[in-house]
């Protein structure tokens, strides 16, 4: 029937639409995801009741032809019935696909612009997504630094465009909240400081850089770096002004004024205090002071060799002035000083004169310091004379070579040979030796500078002994002609301080018995080489293995370098003979009297007492006397 067809449609149209309406809520209710979708802008649909009899629901199952009354569906009007479903998720790939351009877009420096195909857009449409993709996530953190880095450079270089376009790019980002108002700060000052920066590089270009006073680039640059402390452009406008200062110094210096070039330097430290330039220049200067002082103080040296002492030393104040801390200044100081006192010779340095005119060369010398000390005995000394006061300061400031050693029988013996010479003992025909009989010093006849002690043959590297003064003096004066250099005895001061060697007490080694062997000295295990004889008077607890002179060197030098200077033989000096030091010369000269028939001999022999080998010890002899205790020792001005 027709009214039974027309409530069976009813009723299907009906139970479609709960069913539809069912499924939509499920949906709504359990994938709230899907209503992240872009909504359309269409207007929602708002469903109405269908025009009949009610609307009622009849399960499936009911058969067609038993009508089920219907039951009408009205939706509340507070909640559309007709919501747009949420779009699927694109697919993992086309996610993929996003990210590989938007990698590229940042690899290609498009940061923010084109707007809808940059790197940043690229990246939000993956995370509008998938809003937890990391790779995309990274990808707008770097976006952010760069962006920043970006807009912090436009400040530096002063575009204030392209800053406000990259300041205007990092506000879209959340993330860079911190940085925005800091940026847009500098932003505002740009915009303060940028008239100024034009106006300073104008004075640049007029060449004011720091003139006139009050309108200049410097001032300017200054009043910059008070609005922006950091500005780099006032920075490197400032290293323009310094720039020229230090060019300007380093030809000062280039040209020998470092005084200039210090000055300058002090002016352009105010401009960029402790800039790395400046640091720099004030090394390239000093290198290039260092480098003249240095070339200053090689010709001073040179100077020196050639013995112009008086240039070395103006030279060498000169390349003082120009770096006082100059490296090497002590030594040339002290090679000045020696060129003065010992002709460019350096304190105990050993030195052999070479003959002029043939074959053969004078005995060893050894320079001895200056200096000063005090000569004779004080009157509480054991042995003490009067011949040895009153004690005074001698200076020893003229510097002089002493022979090493005592000079040796084959060195007087090419004296003699060479210059025909006859000796007093020759002349006399005696001189004193040693009697182990009677273990006395006698006369004996026939003995010469070729005997030793005993009258036997003497070996040539003994001291000769046999010698008087006059012979001694002969033998100076041969060497100075031989040689060309100014031969003769030593002085008697020279001697003692020489014997000294800087000691004060009463002999060389200290006061008393020596501690250990010290030279050829009379010692109480002493035995004469036949009969066994030992010293009446002698060092107790002392033995050398000598009795009579030992060759020349057997015993170790003093201080100064000098071998048997006391012990093994007594020594004639230049002096002649007074009893004591009244009116003496207070310098290292001998004190001689024209015409004197005495001189001194000093220092102790291997025959003599104790109290004999004190240092102060002295004694007068005739110039002519010969003993098998006495030889010599040369001296030498330098």
């Amino acid at each position: 029937m027709p009214g039974t067809e027309v409530v069976r449609k009813q009723t299907v149209l009906g139970g479609a639409a709960g069913i539809a309406l069912l499924a939509f809520a499920l949906v709504w209710r359990f994938y709230p995801g899907a209503n992240h979708a872009e909504r359309q802008t269409a207007p929602p649909v708002v469903p109405t009741a269908v025009p009949g009899p009610p609307m009622t629901l009849t399960p499936s199952f009911v058969p067609a032809e038993t009508p089920t009354p219907a039951i009408p569906l009205v939706l509340p009007q507070s909640q559309p019935a007709d919501l747009p479903a949420r779009p699927a998720p694109p697919p993992p790939k086309a996610i993929a696909a996003l990210l590989k351009k938007a990698d590229k877009a940042l690899a290609d420096g498009h940061l923010d612009e084109p707007k809808d195909s940059s790197a940043l857009a690229l990246y939000q449409k993956v995370l509008d997504a998938d809003k937890d993709n990391t790779a995309a996530q990274a990808g707008i953190e770097k976006i952010h630094k760069y962006l920043l880095q970006q807009a912090q450079a436009a400040l530096d270089r002063g575009d204030e465009k392209d800053a406000e376009r990259l300041i205007a790019a990092l506000g879209a980002l959340p993330q860079a909240a911190d940085e925005l108002a800091g940026l847009q700060a500098r932003a505002k000052t740009l915009k303060q400081v940028m008239p100024l920066l034009t106006r300073a590089a104008e004075l640049l270009t007029q060449a004011h850089a720091t003139e006139p006073e009050g309108n200049n680039a410097l001032a300017v640059y200054r009043e910059v770096l008070k609005l922006d402390p950091g500005n780099k452009l006032a920075d490197q406008g400032l290293a323009k002004i310094e720039r020229d200062y230090l060019d300007r110094a380093l030809g000062a210096a280039a040209q020998d004024d470092f005084a200039g070039a210090d000055k300058i330097l002090a002016d352009a430290a105010t401009i960029r205090p402790g800039s790395h330039e400046m640091l720099d220049t004030h090394t390239r200067i000093e290198g290039i002071r260092r480098e003249r002082s240095a070339n200053t103080l090689a010709q001073a040296n040179s100077a020196l060799d050639s013995g112009n002492s008086d240039l070395a030393q103006l030279l060498a104040q000169k390349a003082l002035g120009l770096s006082p801390d100059l490296a090497g200044i002590d030594e040339f100081n002290q090679r000045l000083r020696n060129a003065r006192l010992y002709a460019s010779f350096s304190p105990g340095q050993v030195i052999t004169d070479k003959f002029l005119d043939r074959h053969g060369n004078a005995p060893a010398l050894v320079v001895i310091p200056t200096g000063s000390f005090v000569m004779g005995s004080p009157a509480d000394e054991d042995g003490h004379r009067s011949s040895e006061e009153p004690q005074r300061k001698v200076a020893i400031d003229t510097g002089f070579a002493l022979g090493r050693d005592d000079v040796t029988v084959a060195e007087f013996r090419a004296f003699v040979d060479d210059a025909g010479y006859t000796s007093d003992a020759e002349k006399a025909g005696t001189s004193s030796v040693y009697d182990e009989e009677s273990g006395r010093m006698i006369d004996r006849r026939g003995i010469t500078w070729r005997n030793d002690y005993l009258g036997d043959k003497a070996a040539d590297s003994l001291p000769v002994i046999h010698i008087s003064w006059n012979d001694a003096n002969a033998y100076a004066q041969w060497l100075s002609v031989r040689t060309g250099k100014n031969y003769r005895l030593p002085s008697e001061t020279e001697f003692e301080y020489a014997l000294r060697a800087g000691s004060t007490t009463g002999f060389p080694w200290g006061d008393g018995n020596p501690a250990k062997v010290f030279g050829n000295v009379t010692g109480d295990g002493d035995r004469s080489p036949r009969l066994k004889r030992s010293w009446a008077k002698a060092f107790p607890h002392y033995d050398d293995h000598y009795w009579g002179p030992a060759p020349v060197g057997s015993f170790p030098p003093n201080k100064f370098g000098l071998h048997d200077i006391d012990g093994n033989v007594s020594e004639w000096v230049q002096d002649c003979w007074h009893d004591n030091y009244t009116r003496a010369p207070a310098d290292s000269r001998a004190w001689v009297n024209p015409g004197c028939a005495n001189r001194v001999v000093r220092g102790g022999s291997w025959g003599s007492a104790p109290d004999q080998e004190r240092s102060a010890f002295r004694i007068s002899a005739p110039a002519d006397t010969r003993s098998a205790r006495v030889g010599m020792r040369v001296a030498r001005d330098l």
